[in-house]
């Protein structure tokens, strides 16, 4: 089909949205390491996974031989709100750059949590609701995630307690008060609610917080709670499976067009939408039926896949949660505060961790002003104000295409927008400013979180 005939945007339509999710560990040779029990280190089982997540996710999260689960038709029919998202041509940001590569961006924003976050957030709170739970327990840090998990909540008629990293807690006040006003009950973390927040405050006064701290206290809250039950909005495999519907829709839309990418791009945090966005085209590659370019981006501050080691550590920063075998700066690894507070978590999704490790996918990192810079050429052209967190996407989608522009390749790029930015004001406000600093962690600084790590002989 002739280029002319792609239109500017592809929407899919409603029949065509996916029917199943799609989970890659059933194609991985190597597939990802078991998640550990902390007291024996042996793998976790089923029962002991269920006393902190809904008995369901469980077992989609030790599934690692099912290619496909199908999605049940209360969460098709609430997908139906926002999905298909669309898949847009960047052609005014291709002619801004003079690029002859061309450029294409799956939108995640357009829903009202605005990111990729409500597409696990509504799969997890329906399986508590299936369960008979009163509620639900979660961190957050940027908010997207606490925002999306408060309106499936809301949706459902289940509680939703939120433990929101510090620092976003103070510099995004409009994202909590959006979770306040779907209903949900926000802490900033750490606090002084819990014995694992009180235990972080006292050893280390003053801090501004961090993922694997507002984790922990989720977790205790939701297991010294009956009713409740612990969700999660990235690392874990059962996040990349309900989100692989990003990927699905990306590639049933390329393909309508008869269109091949030839690189890949997605921030990269602690996994969730770049694992859903890849998910279709790595089980191609693994499969050996294409190749493609897939690269993961992640901010400097906290360079888990580009400077973390491979190895078992703890998912959360007080200790109580499973180990997981993944890349990571250190369990104890607190980042500086930066603006992308999605991507402030120590480790990496097991899933990512083991394709990384296998040379199946790329890695790069770049810092918070150079990404500013790309959202704001971004915006100017393309109209929409791009979260932070997406934005790392934008920075290298737009690195490759002036390499395209420099050698005259027309390579096709696809990178995943997973949100807006319009809650992120302070952070694009230090940037026009000028008062925007870039954190670097030096080797000295990784090496205390590396000390950390647990001895693990498996």
């Amino acid at each position: 089909m002739s280029e002319k005939a792609i239109p500017y945007k592809i929407y899919l339509e409603e029949h065509e949205m996916p029917t199943q999710w799609y989970n890659v560990r059933a194609d991985m040779k190597n597939k990802p390491a078991p998640l550990l029990n902390p007291g024996t280190l042996k793998p976790m089982t089923a029962g002991e996974l269920g006393a902190v997540f809904c008995d369901e996710l469980v077992k989609q999260e030790l599934d690692d031989t099912t290619a496909h689960f199908d999605i049940p038709q209360e969460i098709r029919d609430f997908y139906k709100m926002y999905r298909p998202s669309p898949l847009v041509r960047a052609y005014c940001l291709e002619k801004e750059l003079g690029t002859p590569a061309k450029i294409y961006y799956k939108f995640e924003g357009n829903n009202t949590s605005g990111s990729h976050k409500l597409n696990s957030a509504i799969a997890q709170a329906y399986y508590a609701k299936q369960q008979g739970l009163k509620g639900v327990t979660t961190e957050t840090g940027a908010g997207q995630w606490g925002t999306a998990l408060s309106m499936a909540c809301a949706y459902l008629g289940l509680d939703c307690k939120v433990y929101m990293v510090k620092c976003s807690y103070e510099q995004k006040p409009f994202r909590r008060e959006v979770m306040r006003t779907y209903g949900a009950n926000v802490t900033p973390s750490p606090s002084e609610t819990t014995n694992v927040g009180r235990k972080i405050l006292a050893e280390h006064p003053g801090t501004t917080g961090s993922l694997g701290c507002a984790i922990s206290e989720a977790v205790e809250d939701a297991t010294t709670h009956e009713g409740y039950r612990y969700v999660l909005g990235s690392v874990l495999s059962q996040v990349l499976l309900h989100q692989s519907v990003i990927g699905l829709e990306t590639k049933a839309a390329l393909d309508k067009y008869g269109i091949k990418p030839d690189i890949i791009i997605g921030c990269a945090g602690g996994g969730s939408n770049l694992g859903g966005l890849i998910s279709p085209f790595m089980g191609e590659k693994l499969r050996g039926e294409n190749d493609y370019r897939i690269i993961a981006v992640e901010p400097a501050s906290c360079p888990s896949l580009t400077r973390g080691k491979y190895a078992y550590d703890f998912c959360d920063t007080g200790m109580v949660c499973p180990l997981a075998k993944m890349y990571t700066l250190g369990s104890g690894f607190i980042p500086s505060a930066n603006h992308a507070g999605g991507l402030r978590y120590h480790g990496m999704s097991s899933v990512l961790s083991q394709l990384y490790d296998d040379g199946l996918m790329e890695a790069t990192s770049v810092e918070q002003t150079a990404v500013f810079d790309a959202a704001t050429k971004f915006a100017r052209v393309e109209g929409i104000l791009p979260a932070p967190e997406s934005s790392h996407a934008i920075k290298v989608a737009i690195d490759e295409a002036l390499k395209c522009k420099a050698t005259g390749e027309e390579k096709t790029i696809v990178f995943g927008l997973t949100g807006t930015g319009y809650f992120d004001m302070v952070a694009y406000g230090k940037y026009n400013d000028g008062e925007m600093q870039d954190y670097i962690p030096t080797d000295e600084d990784l090496a205390v979180g590396f000390a950390g790590l647990p001895k693990v002989d498996l």
